[in-house]
């Protein structure tokens, strides 16, 4: 157990208060949901620097939990914010099948409380003990089956099967938009949500996702990549638990190389950053017993920690400075892509891999070989690339029927203003031309991808009461990602705008070849133009039915609503 006496954790019996059960276990379980929230209210009870409230519902039906740990006693984060004090968010349990953070946060806050240790200065502590409830109550022994404990552990899914890190940007569930709001009532300048890996097998206790640098951008973006991430990796070392970036090296050997994990906005680290918060998922290796992986969390704690005494104030400044660009940016960039030229050598502490006859099957099978440990520097590809830029507009207008939505945007913080009275205005309008969607669902939905447009000017009439979202605000990075319909992430992906794919009107071809002949006398251009397609194209030459459809698609006929993205711009 000599591995577990790292930072100010205390594991013998009778040396510390408020023993949890992970620690009267010897480090075998975790609690359950009614013992985790039982204990953080007895620390509560225990200290006037804790407060633990609700702050809205879950799919489980029951109330999502955040605790506010603070010696100064304001716990007002418009508060906080007002005097630069630095805001640390950590989230636990979004898949409870992976409780680590959950036994390190009890201990973390417990070790607050009894003064074993020390909150950097100028910062408050946010924790959320539990966030996927309805998957911690589906509690077994076998939903994680490559784990090495703990002994009883909740269930990855959420009450309604939701995996809650990829709902953060479409928010189907109580649980997502209860943390949107949340979020942006705390509105942390750093983000930790706490993970257990699958994958590879190597010595690394711990592995981290930072969230990607390029997409993050601005100063903040720079300091993760060359202040905070080294200090961190620095103090883990120290602790006797050696960093590694997560191993993104699916069907291929770690000792060749990986790309960084790229945090969609659909993901906790992702989404946190569209609001420029430094972000990250800790990962630990599942196949670490169950101790080593609650203490290699602690410990990280305690590395952040070490990064906030000495740059709290600094990472305060430098937000509000990249929030102040982000409300005067031009240009966004979006679906970020790897760039394989650019890489930084990192030390990988390994072990030997080959192949050797399945017991199960007779053939070839992947294994580790425990008995050949090896560290060696390996390539980590850690730059991206901007998929997409999209010029910012000077505001977006959205017509009020699409209240899902506007409800959306509000939940993340928008500003947005209402017209007062019917109005026409000169807009960009985009026409879906081609998308692929997948075949399969995914989280509740069939997601979009490789969307084409076309744009053209357009004067248009809007109603009172429909929505003009201004952008000259902080959350502009947000607004193009949601709004922007080629985003891998956007609202357009994630469905939210299907019906306009869909054609409500047709016609009758008996009664319509008529009206498309006279329709074509009087439009000697557009006979042309059909004409040219069908030398173009001598297949479409000898369909009549295409070429009707191709003139219905060309004529005043044809509905306006169908494939016209209902999202405009204003330049």
């Amino acid at each position: 157990m000599a591995m577990l006496l790292c930072g100010n954790v205390f594991w013998a019996m009778g040396q510390t208060p408020f023993p949890t059960l992970f620690e009267r276990s010897g480090g075998t379980q975790t609690p359950d949901y009614a013992e985790v929230i039982a204990y953080f209210d007895q620390l509560a009870s225990q200290s006037e620097d804790i407060r633990m409230i609700q702050r809205g519902t879950t799919d489980s039906g029951l109330p999502l939990h955040v605790v506010l740990f603070d010696p100064e006693r304001d716990f007002d984060p418009d508060q906080w914010h007002a005097d630069g004090r630095l805001v640390f968010f950590i989230n636990n349990g979004i898949h409870p099948g992976e409780p680590d953070g959950i036994d390190a946060s009890m201990m973390l806050l417990r070790d607050l409380v009894s003064g074993e240790v020390s909150l950097p200065p100028h910062t408050a502590l946010t924790i959320v003990p539990i966030y996927n409830i309805g998957g911690h109550l589906n509690r077994g022994s076998y939903s994680r089956v490559n784990q090495n404990g703990p002994e009883e552990f909740g269930f990855r899914a959420n009450a309604r099967n939701y995996d809650l890190n990829r709902d953060f940007i479409k928010a189907d569930t109580r649980n997502a938009r209860s943390f949107q709001e949340l979020f942006h009532w705390l509105r942390p300048q750093v983000f930790v949500d706490t993970h257990v890996s699958n994958g590879a097998d190597y010595q690394h206790v711990m592995t981290l996702i930072s969230t990607q640098h390029n997409r993050l951008g601005g100063k903040l973006g720079e300091y993760l990549l060359e202040g905070m991430e080294p200090q961190l990796y620095a103090h883990m070392e120290e602790s006797g638990f050696p960093l590694v970036p997560y191993v993104n090296a699916w069907g291929g050997k770690p000792e060749d190389g990986w790309p960084q994990f790229k945090d969609s906005g659909r993901y906790s680290s992702g989404y946190a950053a569209l609001f420029g918060t430094l972000s990250f998922m800790p990962e630990t290796h599942m196949l670490k017993p169950y101790a080593e992986r609650v203490a290699s969390t602690y410990a990280l704690f305690m590395a952040f920690f070490k990064v906030l005494e000495r740059d709290a104030s600094s990472i305060v400044t430098m937000a509000k400075e990249d929030q102040a660009a982000l409300s005067r940016m031009d240009v966004f960039s979006l679906n970020h892509t790897p760039n394989r030229d650019k890489f930084r050598w990192i030390t990988f502490n390994g072990y030997r891999s080959g192949e050797k006859p399945s017991e199960v099957s007779g053939l070839p099978r992947l294994y580790y070989d425990r008995d050949q440990p090896f560290t060696q520097p390996v390539k980590f590809f850690h730059e991206y690339d901007p998929g997409l830029s999209i010029k910012n507009p000077k505001a977006y207008i959205i017509p009020q029927g699409w209240h899902t939505v506007i409800e959306n945007l509000a939940r993340n913080g928008v500003t947005t203003e209402r017209l007062s009275q019917d109005t026409s205005m000169l807009v960009s309008q985009y026409h879906i031309a081609d998308f692929q969607t997948t075949g399969y669902p995914y989280e509740g939905h069939y997601l979009h991808s490789n969307v084409q447009l076309t744009r053209s000017e357009v004067l248009m009439q809007f109603r009172e009461g429909d929505y003009l979202i201004p952008m000259n605000q902080i959350r502009n990075r947000y607004i193009v990602e949601v709004l922007e319909p080629q985003g891998e992430d956007s609202f357009f992906a994630w469905n939210f705008f299907d019906t306009i794919l869909q054609a409500k009107e047709g016609y009758s071809a008996y009664v319509f070849e008529d009206l498309a002949a006279s329709y074509l006398r009087e439009h000697p251009e557009l006979l042309s133009a059909l004409e040219q397609a069908k030398r173009d194209d001598p297949a479409f030459g000898q369909n009549g039915q295409a070429q009707l459809r191709w003139v219905y698609e060309r004529s005043p006929w044809k509905e306006k609503e169908h494939n016209r993205y209902p999202v405009f711009r204003i330049e």
